[in-house]
């Protein structure tokens, strides 16, 4: 070999490489081994006497044509690095330039609200009532817990993954003061005045970890709340004496109200979380519009600066924590008081990074966005019972985040403030969620 030879062949070798690094082309391949994946899980099993036949079977089968035609799909949609979502959403910016700077009448905002109030307290009475219980145990609970935690991971920029304990403290708080629990309380309450006792043991819990925690950052503010959220479910276990253990407590009461004694209907259920979420959002909306929203904004995305242009970072941290941990709460009364029982089972590590996801896929930061994954990711799986079986089901709720995380990372309805720091950060300007290249590097 000459040379020259060698000087050809390693330039090529080397654009192989550069090719082989474009983010394009490392998303489609992640797509087809995301494909392939789900075709051999969800494939037919394997024998003892033929170990392999299960992989042949999933593999050189007509079961898995229609993977390979989905793979086949999203790769060449990742390769052509956007310019067929370009082509395809050119209508509907031209049609967002056209309609820029101009002000809907007040009149017409009013009646498609209206329109908007009469949908959401219609509709769900036409439902068969496994998808009423669905909207209330699956969605609704679901949405307030997401708008909370929105607050701790969109607005402030910390990332909690042991939510999902405040959630636990509020529902333990509503057993022990309906009296359902081994030790009695010092009055027995209905569970609507259970509300601001709930909420105030949420937002102190939220407090005593938040203080001493929130001088951490990132990974390890994570496992520290990680490790929370495990110590109280573990206390929970072994507490025989004060929780009941693991057998938990039974016969928590419905709400009671004027003499209407709410029951196992989830419609009643449905419209007081609709009347709690509405409430939320108007005051989160408020708070994010205003100095502490602001605050919150600065810390996420840059907390050396906000300290250095004299925000106090700590105490709107902990304001953040203590806010987010006082809506689970709420969601805790709830949820005891709909379902009549609960355990530790009820509150794992995963169904707190359930609820980190729907944020996550509904778009950080923006309140309707978060309530909008929340409402698709718990509707999904109840969706899918009916086509996909049962062992089968997360695999393709897996795969549905996945491919929303290559394809739009910034969520389903995004903020406008998160949008913008998405696209400086692939620039590779800022320090929030740095996707892109370091300043300065080659890569």
């Amino acid at each position: 070999m000459t040379t020259v030879d060698a000087v050809q062949r390693g330039s090529t070798w080397s654009g192989v490489q550069r090719w082989a690094r474009r983010d394009e082309v490392r998303r489609a391949a992640c797509l087809v081994a995301l494909m392939v994946t789900i075709a051999v899980i969800t494939g037919p099993d394997g024998s003892q006497n033929s170990p392999y036949s299960g992989l042949r079977g999933s593999l050189l089968s007509r079961h898995a044509i229609p993977f390979y035609v989905l793979a086949v799909i999203l790769a060449a949609t990742s390769l052509a690095g956007g310019r067929w979502t370009t082509a395809a959403t050119a209508p509907v910016r031209a049609l967002r330039q056209r309609t820029t700077g101009i002000v809907i009448p007040k009149p017409v905002k009013l009646v498609a609200l209206a329109l908007l109030a009469v949908l959401v307290l219609y509709y769900p009475t036409t439902l068969a009532p496994f998808w009423q219980t669905v909207l209330v145990d699956q969605m609704g609970i679901y949405v307030l817990l997401a708008v909370g935690l929105n607050v701790v991971v969109g607005f402030a920029g910390l990332l909690d993954l042991g939510y999902i304990a405040f959630f636990a403290i509020g529902a333990y708080t509503t057993a022990y003061f309906t009296d359902k629990l081994p030790v009695h309380p010092p009055f027995t309450l209905n569970p609507f005045f259970v509300f601001p006792i709930a909420v105030g043991a949420a937002l102190l819990a939220g407090v005593i970890l938040g203080g001493p925690t929130l001088r951490l950052r990132g990974d390890y503010l994570a496992i520290v709340t990680l490790g929370f959220g495990e110590i109280v479910r573990i206390t929970a276990v072994n507490s025989d004496a004060i929780t009941n253990g693991p057998q938990g407590a039974f016969g928590i009461p419905h709400f009671s109200a004027f003499g209407y004694h709410w029951t196992l209907d989830s419609l009643p259920y449905y419209y007081l979380l609709l009347v709690v979420v509405a409430l939320v959002v108007f005051f989160f909306r408020r708070l994010d519009d205003s100095r502490v929203g602001r605050a919150w904004a600065a810390i996420r995305e840059d907390e050396v600066a906000a300290a250095a242009t004299g925000i106090p970072t700590l105490k709107f941290k902990l304001m953040a924590f203590a806010i987010g941990a006082s809506t689970s709460g709420f969601a805790g009364v709830i949820y005891a008081s709909k379902v009549g029982f609960i355990n530790p089972d009820n509150f794992p590590l995963l169904l707190s990074i359930l609820v980190l996801t729907m944020v996550i896929f509904g778009g950080m930061g923006s309140i309707y966005g978060v309530i909008l994954g929340a409402a698709v990711l718990g509707w999904l799986p109840n969706y899918l019972r009916d086509y996909v079986p049962a062992q089968d089901r997360f695999i393709y709720f897996g795969a549905l985040l996945i491919v929303m995380m290559i394809f739009r990372p910034q969520g389903l309805l995004p903020s406008r403030r998160r949008s913008r720091e998405l696209r400086l950060s692939e620039l590779g300007i800022g320090g929030a969620d740095g996707t892109g290249p370091i300043p300065g590097s080659t890569q």
